[in-house]
């Protein structure tokens, strides 16, 4: 690829390739979503370009309600001034769409966690590192036990942090009245996942342990 059309030119062929196999044969199911969706599980995901929750769960279209961001983090409840997008997608997603599980991916070599285990952007400026060093600060709490028994480089301080972001993201689920609520009353069911770049295996957290198990 040279030229400057080159990246959307592979992107339409792509397209292409998609109206003729997976549009074409599965009319049906197109129809049946023209109206609406109605999927029963939302996944929080990184944005990473190797981790797409649908091709890692093979689902189809309709059947998982996905939001992704840098390092699959959600923020802790708050009604601060201010754009919150994580706070609006799990809010569809629990009261209008009314998903009965959902599930925090994290995975390995993941650049939000390796930035916020080294804290090497925490003085840059917006745009140049400061939107991520913000964002990553959610971590902070956990870095420190992480950075003082493994340091801050490595692959095991580096895992450990990519396991605790998933955990963190969970207590921050709990934060929301609408989560928690439902959550209390059997409406609602969180878990926690992990999907390791290195070998394709999904780990399954168990809340009781704290342990991460592959499936």
């Amino acid at each position: 690829m040279t030229d400057e059309s080159s990246e959307l030119d592979y992107l339409i062929a792509g397209y292409q390739r998609f109206r003729e196999i997976g549009w074409e044969p599965e009319r049906d199911r197109w129809a049946a979503l023209r109206e609406g969706q109605q999927p029963r599980i939302m996944v929080i995901a990184c944005s990473d370009s190797r981790v797409d929750p649908a091709q890692i769960f093979d689902v189809n279209p309709g059947e998982i309600f996905v939001v992704r961001n840098v390092a699959a983090l959600v923020p802790p409840f708050e009604t601060t001034p201010g754009h919150h997008g994580v706070s609006a997608a799990l809010e569809f997603a629990v009261q209008v769409l009314k998903v009965a599980e959902i599930v925090v991916m994290g995975h390995g070599k993941c650049g939000g966690c390796r930035a916020a285990l080294t804290d090497e952007l925490r003085h840059e400026p917006p745009g140049s590192g400061g939107f991520i060093a913000n964002w990553i600060d959610m971590l902070g709490d956990a870095r420190e036990p992480i950075v003082e028994e493994l340091g801050v480089t490595g692959p095991a301080a580096e895992r450990a942090m990519e396991l605790a972001a998933v955990k963190v993201s969970l207590a921050n689920l709990r934060t929301f009245p609408c989560v928690s609520t439902k959550e209390a009353k059997g409406n609602l069911v969180l878990r926690g996942a992990y999907f390791a770049i290195s070998d394709g295996v999904l780990h399954l957290l168990d809340e009781n342990t704290g342990a991460f198990s592959p499936v």
